[in-house]
């Protein structure tokens, strides 16, 4: 049975840091690659990050670099996400969804090109 569970969301003041994981269930894992997006309410989702399956690429939306990074285990079908520096505008629904194959820099943040998507996890960043 296939499934994705995220974990680790809450609500942190800003500066503050999560470690957002997702477990993917029933998935040849490594063959996927697999992104987390977020989306606040009345915004559109957005990629936010990702890593590749093919050589363990990591692409990241601009306003995250320096601050958030991406981790993979693929032995425990598990994915990580490092929140540190947090600000209010990182305050969204995080998603975990994951795409047969390799990413691509230019199609990676594509809701559209992933099959499989989690529940989503709540982060509100507020002092």
């Amino acid at each position: 049975q296939l499934q994705i569970v995220e974990s680790g969301g809450g609500l942190v003041q800003p500066g503050g840091s999560l470690r957002l994981s997702c477990v993917a269930s029933g998935f040849p894992f490594h063959l996927y690659s697999i992104a987390w997006f977020r989306q606040a309410p009345g915004q559109e989702r957005e990629g936010v990050s990702c890593i590749s399956s093919s050589d363990g690429s990591t692409y990241y939306k601009d306003s995250v670099k320096g601050r958030f990074t991406m981790s993979r285990d693929n032995a425990k079908n598990t994915l990580y996400l490092q929140m540190n520096s947090l600000k209010p505008e990182d305050t969204a629904v995080y998603y975990c969804a994951l795409d047969y194959g390799s990413a691509s820099p230019t199609g990676w943040n594509i809701p559209y090109e992933y099959e499989y998507w989690g529940q989503g996890t709540q982060v509100t960043v507020s002092s």
